[in-house]
C-alpha cells in the first residue's frame, strides 16, 4: 500500500506521515515495506504541479485496488475552479463528458461511457463520503455541488465502485471538502499529541466577464484536541446570455474532537442558496445568428440545500479502522416560469395588458441515512491480506407540487393561484450491506472480491392533477420491493512501480420517480417494470516512471440492461406503456498520458514543462432486439465517440501557464438519431466542437498568488445539450469568450 502511496507523491522520495493510531512518524521505502491504515489525507509531492493521480490501494475505510479510478488534486487545477468549469478540473480524466450549458457552475452535468451528464445522475455523487444527490435511488439529481474552492479533492471511480456505493453505472464521484486537518502548528511541535493553537486564514477575491465576482473566505486551525474549518463563499455575475443573472451563497463549517489519538468524532453542516435566471433554449438559426440572445425573461431557479452530518473514526489496533457515518438532505428545488416552445413568444397578453401566469414547480427532499464501514488486516498463508465491510441504512421523501399557476411578475415569485394539481409524495428506503477483500496471492498478484446485498423498497402516492370537471386524478397505486445481490471481482499485477489491473462488477440503477407518475388517462406503467441491470468490464495497464511520465490505458466494456422507456401499445384506444424498452452496449478505450521532459532530461528545478492528453472513445448503441423498433440499433443519445483533451503546462520559478484542448465529436441528441435538427431545437444532431483555455499563475510568496485565465479563447459557438423541457426547450447556448481575474492570500 504504501508503495503506490510513493507512486502517489511523485517527488518524495520518503514520506512522513503522521498516523493517527501513533505518536510516531514512521518512514517507509520500497524495499521494505509496511502495511498501516492511512488517515482521510492524500498526500501528494511537495513539489508536484501535477493535478492528476493515482489512488492508493487503501484509503481510509474504501479499497481502491483494482478499480479504474483517478483522484484530482484541486491545489494543482490549472484552471477556473471559482466557476466549477469542469472541462478544466476533468481534463485529465479520461472520457468524461460534460454539459456546458450553466455559465454559473452552479448545475454540474458529467457522465461517461456513453451515459447521460443529465445533473451528473448515472453517477453516484457524494461529499466527504456521504450522498447529496436529491434522493440516489429515484431522483439521483445533483442539483447541489461544493464550490471547488472549498473542496481539496476529486475522487472518481468507475466500474467495480458499485460494490461499496451502490446504484450508479457511471461510477463514484466524492468531493472532499478541507477540513483543517492540513494546517500545522508552530515549528518543533510536530509529533507531539495535541499541538498548541495553529490559525489559518484563507481568502480569494475574484472578478471576471459579465460582471463576474467571487469572495471565498475560509479559517481554520488546530488547538488541543479540536481542529476545525469553516468558510464562506459567495458569487454574482450577469451570465455570458441574456437573462442569465445568478448569485450563489454557500457556508460550511467541519469541527472534529479527538477523544483520544485513535478516536474522533466530526461534525459538519453545509449550507447552500442558489438562484439563477434560466434564459431558455434557443432554435438552430437563433444559435447560429447570435448565441447569446434570449427570449425567457421570467424564468428562475432556486435552490437550498442543507447537508448535516456526524461522522465517528477509531482506530481500532495498528490493523483496524471502523468508521461511521450519519448524515442527512435538506433541499428545496423551487422553479417559475413560461417553459412553453421557443416557438411562442413570451409578451404581453393585449387583453389583459400583462403577461400570462408562469408555471410553478416545487420539490423538497428529506433524506436520512447512516453508513458504517470496518477494515481489517490479517494474515493468510504468510500474505498480509485486507479485507471491508460496511452497511447502509436509508430512508428518503420528495415531496412534488407542479403545475401551479403563479404570478403574471418577471422576478422570482412562488406565490400561487389556488393550489398544485400535481401533489405527489414518494419514499424510498434501502438496506444494504457489502464486503469486499484484498487477496494478496504473491508480492505482485492481488485478486479483489467483493459483493453487495441490496433490499430497495420505492413507493409514490397523491393527486396527479385534476379532470376537466374538477375531480382529483390519483396517482396509480404503485409499490416496488425489491432486494437483489451484486457481485464483482478485481485483480492487480504490479510490474515494478507499473500495473495490470482489471475487473468485472454488476451494477444496477433503481426505478426513477418520473417512471411511478404516469399520468393515468394516458399512461400505463408495466406492473413487470423491472430495474436497469448489467455490469463493468474493465482492463487496463497504469502507472509511473519515475517523476516525469505517468499513464493509464484501459478498455472497458458496459452493459446496461432493460433500460426504461416509453412505447406506444396500439389498441382502443391506444396507450403509452413504460416497460424495460431493451438493453444498450457501449465499449471503448480511455486513456490518459502526462509526460515531464524537462524533468526526465534535466536536473534544473527552476522550471518545469508538463504535457498531458486524454482520450477516451465510445461505442455505444441499443440492441437489436429493442422493443421500441424507432431506436432498434441506433446510437445512444449523448454518447459522442471521441473525446479529446490535452494541454501543455510550462513553468519558471513561481509562473505557471497552462493551455488546454478539448474537443467533443457529434453525437445525437435523441435515441431516434434524428440529424436534421427540429424547429423548436428540441431535437437534432449536437455538432462537434473544439474549445482552447488558457491560464496562468504567478506565487509572489508560499501565501500570495494571482491567477488569471481565458475560456474559450477562440470564441467558439457551440452547445452541447438540447433540453425538452425545463431550463430550454430548445438548443442551450455555451459560453463565448469570458475572462477571470484572481487573488489569493493564506496566513
Amino acid at each position: 500500500m504504501l508503495r503506490r502511496l510513493m507512486a502517489l507523491a511523485g517527488l518524495i522520495t520518503v514520506i512522513e506521515i503522521q498516523a493517527q493510531d501513533s505518536t510516531k512518524i514512521f518512514h517507509d521505502d520500497s524495499l521494505n515495506p509496511a502495511h498501516k491504515y492511512l488517515p482521510d489525507v492524500t498526500v501528494v509531492g511537495r513539489n508536484s504541479k501535477s493535478d492528476y493521480q493515482q489512488m492508493p490501494e487503501v484509503v481510509g475505510t474504501s479499497i481502491y485496488a483494482g478499480k479504474k479510478n483517478a483522484l484530482i488534486v484541486l491545489d494543482n487545477v490549472q484552471g477556473n475552479v471559482v466557476t466549477n468549469t469542469m472541462r478544466q478540473v476533468m481534463a485529465k480524466v479520461p472520457g468524461i463528458h460534460i454539459w456546458e450549458s450553466d455559465p454559473s457552475g452552479i448545475q454540474i452535468g458529467i457522465a461517461a461511457r456513453g451515459l447521460s451528464p443529465n445533473r451528473s445522475w448515472e453517477f453516484n455523487i457524494r461529499q466527504n463520503g456521504y450522498d447529496i444527490a436529491a434522493d440516489p435511488f429515484g431522483y439521483p439529481e445533483a442539483y447541489y455541488n461544493p464550490q471547488l474552492q472549498a473542496v481539496q479533492r476529486i475522487e472518481v471511480v468507475r466500474g467495480q465502485g458499485s460494490l461499496q456505493y451502490g446504484p450508479q453505472f457511471g461510477g463514484l464521484v466524492n468531493y472532499i471538502l478541507r477540513n483543517g486537518s492540513e494546517i500545522n502548528p508552530p515549528a518543533g511541535h510536530a509529533g507531539k499529541k495535541f499541538a498548541p493553537i495553529a490559525i489559518g486564514v484563507e481568502t480569494q477575491q475574484t472578478i471576471g466577464s459579465n460582471s463576474l465576482f467571487n469572495s471565498y473566505n475560509a479559517i481554520g486551525g488546530k488547538t488541543g484536541k479540536w481542529h476545525y474549518y469553516s468558510f464562506f463563499d459567495h458569487r454574482n455575475g450577469d451570465g455570458w446570455r441574456q437573462n442569465s443573472r445568478y448569485f450563489t451563497n454557500s457556508g460550511y463549517g467541519t469541527v472534529t474532537y479527538y477523544f483520544t489519538p485513535k478516536f474522533s468524532l466530526t461534525a459538519e453542516l453545509m449550507r447552500s442558496h442558489i438562484r439563477s435566471q434560466q434564459p431558455g433554449g434557443l432554435t438552430d438559426v437563433q444559435a447560429e445568428q447570435n448565441p447569446q440572445q434570449s427570449f425567457r425573461s421570467r424564468n428562475w431557479f432556486d435552490i437550498t440545500w442543507t447537508t448535516p452530518a456526524l461522522i465517528a473514526n477509531y482506530t481500532i489496533n495498528n490493523s483496524t479502522r471502523w468508521n461511521t457515518k450519519l448524515f442527512a438532505t435538506i433541499g428545496n428545488r423551487n422553479s417559475v416560469g413560461f417553459t412553453q416552445s421557443i416557438l411562442i413568444r413570451d409578451s404581453i397578453n393585449p387583453s389583459a395588458m400583462n403577461y400570462n401566469n408562469r408555471l410553478l414547480n416545487a420539490d423538497k427532499y428529506r433524506n436520512y441515512g447512516l453508513e458504517s464501514r470496518i477494515i481489517t488486516d490479517y494474515q493468510f498463508l504468510k500474505m498480509n491480506n485486507t479485507i471491508s465491510g460496511g452497511i447502509r441504512l436509508y430512508t428518503g421523501s420528495t415531496y412534488r407540487f407542479a403545475d401551479g399557476k403563479g404570478t403574471t411578475g418577471t422576478g422570482y415569485d412562488m406565490t400561487i393561484s389556488g393550489n398544485y394539481p400535481r401533489d405527489i409524495e414518494f419514499i424510498s428506503k434501502n438496506a444494504a450491506i457489502f464486503i469486499e477483500n484484498i487477496f494478496r496471492i504473491s508480492k505482485k498478484l492481488i485478486i479483489i472480491p467483493g459483493i453487495r446485498y441490496e433490499w430497495l423498497k420505492a413507493s409514490a402516492s397523491g393527486r396527479n392533477g385534476y379532470t376537466s370537471g374538477g375531480g382529483e386524478i390519483l396517482l396509480q397505486n404503485i409499490k416496488r420491493s425489491r432486494s437483489f445481490l451484486l457481485a464483482g471481482i478485481g485483480a492487480e499485477y504490479h510490474i515494478g512501480k507499473t500495473e495490470l489491473y482489471g475487473n468485472i462488477t454488476q451494477a444496477y440503477r433503481p426505478i426513477q420517480f418520473a417512471n411511478l407518475q404516469a399520468p393515468p388517462t394516458t399512461d400505463v406503467v408495466d406492473p413487470e417494470l423491472k430495474d436497469a441491470q448489467g455490469y463493468n468490464i474493465d482492463f487496463g495497464y497504469r502507472g509511473k516512471v519515475k517523476s516525469w511520465l505517468q499513464y493509464d490505458v484501459s478498455g472497458f466494456y458496459l452493459q446496461y440492461n432493460n433500460r426504461v422507456g416509453t412505447i406506444t401499445v396500439a389498441g382502443t384506444p391506444s396507450y403509452r406503456l413504460i416497460t424495460n424498452v431493451g438493453n444498450s452496449t457501449s465499449k471503448g478505450i480511455e486513456s490518459y498520458i502526462e509526460f515531464n521532459p524537462w524533468r526526465a532530461f534535466t536536473k534544473n528545478t527552476t522550471a518545469d514543462l508538463i504535457l498531458f492528453g486524454s482520450y477516451g472513445f465510445t461505442h455505444a448503441r441499443y440492441s437489436s432486439d429493442h422493443k421500441d423498433a424507432a431506436t432498434k440499433g441506433k446510437k445512444v443519445e449523448n454518447a459522442p465517440e471521441h473525446i479529446f483533451r490535452a494541454g501543455i503546462t510550462a513553468g519558471y520559478k513561481s509562473f505557471l501557464l497552462t493551455a488546454q484542448l478539448s474537443y467533443v465529436s457529434e453525437t445525437f441528441s435523441d435515441a431516434n438519431n434524428t440529424v436534421i435538427p427540429t424547429a423548436t431545437g428540441n431535437n437534432g444532431l449536437i455538432p462537434a466542437y473544439s474549445i482552447t483555455d488558457i491560464t496562468a499563475t504567478y506565487k509572489f510568496s508560499k501565501g500570495l498568488n494571482i491567477k488569471a485565465g481565458i475560456n474559450n479563447l477562440l470564441d467558439e459557438k457551440y452547445f452541447s445539450r438540447r433540453a425538452g423541457g425545463y431550463p430550454g426547450p430548445g438548443a442551450l447556448p455555451a459560453d463565448g469568450r469570458t475572462f477571470f481575474i484572481s487573488v489569493g492570500a493564506k496566513f
